[in-house]
């Protein structure tokens, strides 16, 4: 692994090395995705923290969910000048999992947020529906407001329900 060309990883290679060359893997994605699942031995740092916190010694291999936050904080990490060899993981933690590798979980880790947000969103429709029969028409917008929220979500790629659940106190991660 060099600066000039960083290397990628494919999950069995990577599985193959990381014992025989040492090598610090450090996982970019939030703290809450890293507790639902990750490489065992694998170091959490948030690609928005990569810049700030110190790196282990040693060469390291980024990672992400599917290879785009590790490939910015990779390009990141070159145009600073980083010292240490740096490569990444292709195709990312999913990539892993689907090649049947180890993966280790936190007993009490939340729901993954896009769950999260299903199950709000559908139970706020089927309680607007519920509501607009039983008790008066206009809670049907409530529905509407639901469908509204998760277009503009899909048009925009913010979604204001998943920032809100992500502040709730059970899906705080805690070390």
């Amino acid at each position: 692994m060099t600066n000039a060309t960083p290397r990628r990883f494919s999950p069995r290679d990577l599985a193959d090395h990381r014992h025989a060359v040492p090598m610090t893997l450090i996982d970019v994605r939030e703290p809450m995705e890293y507790a639902s699942g990750h490489i065992p031995g694998s170091h959490n740092i948030p690609l928005s923290r990569l810049g700030s916190e110190p790196l282990p010694e040693g060469p390291l291999v980024l990672l992400c969910q599917s290879g785009k936050r590790s490939s910015k904080g990779l390009a990141e990490l070159l145009r600073r000048g980083h010292p240490l060899p740096v490569a990444e993981l292709e195709g990312g933690f999913g990539a892993w999992q689907d090649a049947g590798l180890p993966v280790q979980r936190h007993a009490r880790a939340p729901l993954p947020m896009m769950r999260q947000v299903q199950i709000i969103a559908g139970g706020l429709v089927l309680l607007g529906v519920l509501l607009s029969q039983t008790v008066a028409p206009g809670w049907i917008w409530l529905s509407g407001f639901v469908g509204a929220g998760l277009t503009f979500a899909g048009l925009s790629g913010f979604c204001g329900m998943a920032r809100l659940l992500a502040v709730m106190p059970w899906n705080r991660v805690r070390p």
